[in-house]
């Protein structure tokens, strides 16, 4: 069986120790009836995930998804029929194949680590690490035992990850060239300036600010030679939700869907942006 880490929107697959790839991949489309799940957090998260699982899309990888249980702090009843169960139970039960950690970030990384050592595949939401050497540790394990990696609250250049990978997806490798930070913090308030160039030396700013009651949002002022680009495009509005998607892709990787190749671009992409983001908050500190 192969192992599987993900990330909401963007789920990877690390062969297990011993094995190339390509017996990992061929491993992976042996029958197997269904893939057993956990999901570990009821925020709105989890039990989004646990709707998605009891209602997949019909004709997707999703479908060989069931659920056997959910793991919370609190005790709690049954969530749509799915029952409580310990995080001892499930590193234990050979039906439960696949975890969702759907909690808050400060306790990813310990979960990840728990679930890894037990040889489950894991889905978890960015930011994998707070720091990069986290973050190739727990790959290293991931590749030895099979499993996930990931943390929490932190520093904005690591909780604000997926904005920087998109950056990097749009614009290709990026280097740091100074960074600052301002904070408030009777009013809660912070705000990080990162100084960044592309791979051609065009110059480009990213700021991520964050206080009590200012809207999620993303805002771009980018300024081409043949334009200025105030709002993205509205993007084609998908059939289903963003955790459903995910879900689908993370099902498309545990039944072996996804080419090694894929994979291992996937993995340095992280990675890169990870050490990015390492290497912004170091120019904060500075």
């Amino acid at each position: 069986m192969c192992n599987v880490i993900g990330s909401v929107a963007r789920s990877l697959t690390l062969p297990a120790v011993g094995r190339s790839a390509a017996s990992v991949q061929r491993s992976c489309r042996d029958p197997v009836s269904m893939f057993g799940v956990v999901v570990v957090g009821i925020g709105i998260a989890g039990r989004v995930r646990i709707r998605d699982m009891l209602t997949p899309l019909p004709g997707t990888p999703a479908e060989k998804l069931t659920v056997k249980g959910f793991i919370s702090r609190r005790s709690l009843d049954t969530q749509e029929g799915v029952s409580q169960i310990s995080a001892e139970e499930t590193v234990n039960r050979e039906d439960i194949h696949v975890v969702f950690i759907c909690t808050e970030n400060a306790s990813h990384e310990d979960s990840i680590r728990t679930f890894l050592q037990a040889g489950k595949h894991v889905c978890v939401e960015y930011p994998m690490t707070m720091n990069y050497k986290a973050a190739v540790e727990l790959w290293d394990l991931a590749e030895e035992k099979g499993g996930p990696l990931k943390r929490g609250f932190g520093f904005p250049s690591f909780t604000g990850i997926a904005r920087l990978t998109w950056l990097v997806e749009l614009f290709g490798e990026l280097s740091a060239t100074a960074a600052t930070m301002e904070e408030d913090t009777s009013n809660n308030y912070s705000k990080m300036t990162a100084k960044l160039l592309t791979s051609d030396n065009k110059p480009l700013t990213w700021i991520e600010e964050r206080r009590p009651g200012l809207p999620r949002a993303k805002n771009i002022n980018f300024h081409f030679d043949s334009c200025t680009m105030t709002q993205m495009p509205p993007a084609a509005r998908g059939t289903v939700g963003i955790f459903m998607q995910d879900m689908i892709n993370f099902s498309a990787k545990l039944a072996g869907q996804v080419s090694p190749e894929e994979v291992q671009r996937e993995k340095i992409r992280i990675l890169f942006c990870l050490k990015l983001a390492e290497k912004i908050q170091e120019l904060c500190q500075t």
